[in-house]
């Protein structure tokens, strides 16, 4: 029998016995859903555990990706359900994002023309747009694996132990920092800023970072996701875009 899991405006996610049934609305771009499916198929290549895609399929009308399903409950999940071991789930979380972006993907999208064309598009003031171009040319070029999305909630732990690694919607290949600086964020938007800060801390001492590298990312980060702000974001996405010189 078919259950309803999750469910947002423009998307629907079904169980469907051992497979996991993400349906896309009519209004969806058709590129978007299948760039999803081919960036979650070349992660596969890679030694990570992330579900396996089955197909793309036309479910009445409306395309979808069909995946394993996997059985557990998400690392956010098991924070709130066990405060006491905050710190063991938030070391499993950093060495879990260390391994990503351990990896080289090298058909995957650029992370900096991505995060070029969003700050383009995002509704800032054109001083602001071009410090932000700016200070993006000039970070480091790299071709890490990025999640574009890695926070607690895209992290299922099986009953074994097994984490898996979901939501490849957004992954490119570029800057380590650009990634950590983009879980920060999301932990704020989560209003969870001191598990942000307590995250920082741990990922830069345990990757012998500097977390002011980090910062100078934030900005970009920060007008990267403006482009897209869900409800409610947009406000304080503009408050870190607007200190430009954040440190």
């Amino acid at each position: 029998m078919t259950q309803e899991i999750f469910s947002r405006a423009d998307k629907k996610i079904y169980r469907d016995g051992d497979k996991l049934v993400k349906v896309f609305d009519a209004n969806f771009s058709k590129a978007d859903i299948l760039n999803e499916a081919l960036n979650h198929a070349r992660v596969e290549e890679t030694d990570l555990n992330v579900p396996k895609i089955r197909s793309i399929e036309v479910v009445k009308g409306k395309w979808a990706i069909i995946l394993d399903y996997i059985e557990g409950e998400t690392l956010d999940a098991l924070m709130v359900k066990h405060p006491e071991k905050e710190d063991e789930y938030l070391n499993m979380f950093v060495d879990l994002q260390r391994t990503v972006l351990s990896k080289k993907v090298p058909m995957l999208n650029k992370l900096k023309d991505k995060m070029q064309a969003k700050i383009s598009a995002a509704s800032l003031d054109a001083t602001t747009r071009y410090e932000l171009h700016t200070r993006l040319d000039s970070m480091p070029k790299h071709v890490h694996l990025c999640h574009g999305d890695f926070n607690p909630t895209n992290i299922i732990i099986t009953a074994d132990g097994t984490p898996y690694i979901i939501d490849w919607a957004h992954a490119t290949q570029g800057n380590s920092s650009a990634d950590v600086a983009r879980s920060y964020l999301l932990f704020y938007l989560a209003g969870k800023p001191e598990l942000g800060e307590k995250y920082l801390k741990l990922y830069c001492k345990k990757s012998d970072t500097a977390i002011q590298y980090v910062q100078r990312w934030i900005p970009i980060v920060a007008a990267s996701r403006l482009a897209k702000a869900k409800e409610g974001e947009e406000e304080f996405l503009r408050k870190w875009t607007d200190v430009v010189d954040y440190e």
